[in-house]
């Protein structure tokens, strides 16, 4: 399976365009000579449209040299700051009758427990013209497409499409040049869709399977519980795809946040839902959470030593390699634990209880009553908790208390956020200063962690147990000065007028 980011425009166009000498239009850029090709194309989704819906396409391409399996996720950053769209693609080779596995993986967040089926066919009549730079290498390819629309041998609609993408490597102001060409030649601002959402219309234009709709104008308790599960369900699948391919750690990142704050908005929220559900799916998202954590606490750990070895001294660098490696290597143990998971029927029927709940949650009879009578007082046992832990602390508070703390910010921190859309500013601003403190006191805690697998490493590894002392010393130090830090952090962020929306 190959991996791309797909950075695309597309032009309409009337019959009588015609393609425009693009030789120079860039200093440097030449243009090849025309081929033409004759594509077919089989498009897959769920009966009803999940895929496209959520701005994915599934595809069996065949085209001049065989054929491929394509898929299109949406990108982070879209076509920000031009005329592009911006998609990862990611092509396969396979049989046209199997979807292949590694394909189908990633989308199973979306098709879970339904089943992909062929649900457009395009033909499409392709004059390519490929831009070059002056060694000969491929920056861009313009494409004018003839797309006609095919129920069995019948062709039911046909349009115009000019499509002009960029190679990875190819300069983004070479898009909007092109494009600008094209446009003085006669061709159209065009839509940003895929062609086969084109001609599936408005049926894969509707609304994402799991959408985060604003609160009514006077909202119910209920609603702010259905947007706070809609908010995490749509995080966590977002994020599903990329954390299965590894290649963004940022993935893996938000798809932890979610797990752990849907599992926190369960717990603030739990009067309002019915006990035996809220129970048995923070369960479940908590098995999720913890095979997330695995891998993103040895990256973040992997991440502090890697730069901690970059400043020693040569010798003693090369020393720590196999430290690092040893560490690596737990990360890969742990990833292939995190993708049983996710490839678990447990997973599935998990996303499968989140969407209907983002639609239609288990809630109680006082989920009823007005959200200003109801919501924001359920952030205050979650802020009371940490108010007293940090009382109770003694003078010179050990690492395990210090960790118990931060665990208690977060879960006030969350439960902040979460009443924050009907308790207003004020408890947003409650919730950052307590982001301030649970980040300091996870400094630490991330300190401390080094630390321990430093010393356990270390006994592995007896002649790099010098190396490893030089490590520990610099998380040790730096646990130090944050210890300094955070009891002025937590006075900033306990005052009174911060917290008087709880009252």
């Amino acid at each position: 399976m190959t991996v791309a980011v797909e950075r695309e425009a597309k032009l309409g166009a009337e019959p009588a365009f015609s393609l425009p000498d693009l030789d120079g239009v860039v200093n440097g850029i030449r243009a090849g000579r025309v081929e033409v090709a004759a594509l077919e194309a089989t498009y897959y989704d769920t009966p009803d449209l999940r895929l496209a819906r959520s701005g994915i396409t599934l595809r069996y391409r065949v085209e001049p040299g065989g054929g491929r399996w394509t898929l299109k996720l949406p990108s982070k950053g879209g076509g920000a700051g031009g005329p592009g769209l911006s998609r990862a693609e990611l092509e396969s080779p396979g049989d046209p009758d199997r979807i292949p596995d590694e394909l189908a993986d990633l989308v199973g967040v979306h098709v879970r427990s339904s089943a992909l089926v062929a649900v457009a066919k395009l033909k499409t009549d392709r004059r390519r013209v490929v831009l070059v730079d002056q060694e000969g290498r491929e920056l861009a390819e313009v494409d004018d497409d003839a797309v006609t629309a095919l129920q069995g041998a019948e062709a039911t609609s046909a349009f115009r499409e000019i499509e002009v993408e960029l190679r990875h490597d190819a300069p983004r102001r070479l898009l909007s040049t092109v494009v600008r060409a094209l446009k003085t030649a006669g061709a159209a601002k065009g839509t940003a869709l895929p062609k086969a959402v084109r001609v599936l219309g408005q049926s894969a234009l509707g609304p994402p399977e799991v959408e985060v709709r604003p609160l009514p104008a006077k909202p119910r308790a209920g609603d702010v519980v259905r947007r706070a599960i809609a908010a995490g369900t749509e995080r966590l699948m977002r994020h599903d795809p990329g954390t299965r391919l590894g290649a963004d750690p940022e993935d893996l990142h938000q798809a932890r946040v979610a797990t752990r704050r849907l599992r926190s908005d369960l717990r603030t929220f739990a009067s309002l839902l019915e006990p035996g559900w809220v129970a048995s799916t923070r369960d479940e998202l908590r098995s999720v959470a913890d095979a997330l954590g695995a891998v993103r606490d040895r990256d973040v750990l992997l991440a502090r030593l890697r730069q901690r070895v970059a400043q020693l001294p040569p010798d003693d660098a090369t020393a720590a390699g196999g430290i690092l490696a040893r560490l690596e290597s737990e990360r890969e143990e742990a990833r292939g634990a995190l993708l049983d998971v996710l490839r678990s029927s447990r997973y599935l029927g998990l996303l499968e209880t989140l969407v209907r709940a983002s639609r239609e949650p288990p809630l109680t009879q006082e989920a009823k009553r007005r959200a200003r009578a109801v919501i924001p007082r359920l952030a205050r046992k979650p802020c009371k908790q940490l108010s007293g832990a940090v009382k109770a602390l003694p003078g010179e508070s050990d690492d395990a208390e210090l960790h118990r703390v931060r665990v208690l910010a977060k879960r006030c921190r969350y439960a902040a956020e979460a009443v924050a859309p009907v308790a207003g500013p004020v408890a947003s601003r409650y919730a950052a200063a307590m982001a301030e403190l649970q980040t300091v006191l996870g400094d630490i805690h991330d300190a401390v962690v080094a630390q321990e697998w430093l010393r356990t490493a270390a006994r592995s590894f007896p002649t790099r147990a010098l190396v490893a002392g030089e490590l520990v010393a610099a998380e040790r130090a730096e646990a130090e000065a944050l210890r300094a830090r955070w009891p002025k952090i937590w006075r900033k962020a306990s005052r009174n007028k911060l917290r008087s929306w709880m009252r």
